[in-house]
């Protein structure tokens, strides 16, 4: 009897320690859930082009801790920001990452409009905190418009490598 309630006790804490993992990951979103709802908000927008939906921060755009935001490649202007919508119109060539380093490089529009997207990486702070956080960001043009969606994640140890290895299969 002893021995079968230890049993038990042990199973429950091994278990709760596997599991506890699983539950803090749900909190962060993947590589492969940002290039998947980035691909379909691009190909939303391509079909509506209507941008005030992601601008809403209650939707399907904004989800664990993440987001979709939007630029006009055309303008160099950001027009979707749903976490700070007082941002939307600001020039997409003068945001700066937490180092104070321009988030937007020279190009990254046009690489954003490869078949493939673009990665891109820079500090910036996780919904609800002001310190930067290593941040990789994917882009992924919308056909037909003048605009190119995005969404990161944050990851200390994902290389650009890999994640465009990732991106670049269908």
């Amino acid at each position: 009897m002893k021995s079968s309630k230890i049993f038990a006790g042990v199973t429950v804490a091994l278990l709760s320690v596997a599991l506890c993992p699983v539950a803090v990951g749900q909190d962060h979103a993947t590589a492969q859930e940002v290039i998947a709802k980035v691909r379909e908000a691009a190909s939303t927008l391509s079909k509506t082009g209507d941008v005030a939906q992601f601008n809403q921060r209650q939707s399907p755009w904004v989800w664990k801790d993440t987001y979709i935001f939007v630029f006009d490649c055309d303008k160099k202007l950001r027009v979707a920001y749903p976490l700070k919508p007082e941002t939307v119109g600001t020039d997409i060539m003068s945001i700066k990452d937490t180092r104070g380093k321009n988030v937007n490089r020279e190009g990254l529009c046009d690489a954003a409009k490869k078949p493939s997207g673009v990665w891109n990486e820079y500090w910036w702070p996780k919904p609800g905190e002001k310190e930067g956080s290593r941040k990789i960001s994917y882009y992924l043009g919308a056909k037909g418009t003048p605009y190119v969606v995005a969404a990161g994640v944050y990851d200390d140890k994902a290389t650009i490598e890999e994640l465009s290895k990732l991106s670049s299969k269908k």
